[in-house]
């Protein structure tokens, strides 16, 4: 099982081990405990939101960033996992007949049902 939590401990830590920054130094600023970011760190402890924004701000990185490293990372660890992509259902687009030899080609990724 892939734990979200697991993944944002080691994007945090990465992203402090780039600035080559301590613990001590991240959580001073962050004004949380040293052995509570290092349980964060861990996978150990869920970040609340407010945690999170203050430990990015702690690092000087925006929480998108941190976040979409996070999903690239579990894309990878779900690819990794073998986990298939589930399809998505869509129902047919109905188009008058005379619009679809107008349609541009991105449309031909969708069944056209001409009425």
């Amino acid at each position: 099982m892939i734990l979200l939590r697991r993944l944002l401990g080691d994007v945090l830590r990465r992203q402090r081990q780039r600035q080559g920054r301590t613990l001590r130094e991240v959580s001073a600023s962050a004004r949380v405990s040293l052995g509570y970011l290092s349980e964060v760190e861990r996978g150990q402890k869920e970040a609340s939101s407010e945690l999170l924004s203050a430990i990015c701000d702690a690092l000087d990185v925006r929480m998108s960033e941190v976040m979409r490293e996070v999903s690239d990372d579990l894309s990878l660890a779900e690819l990794a996992q073998g986990e298939s992509v589930r399809p998505v259902l869509v129902e047919p687009v109905t188009v008058p007949e005379e619009r679809v030899g107008s349609l541009d080609s991105s449309a031909q990724a969708v069944d056209v049902v001409a009425a």
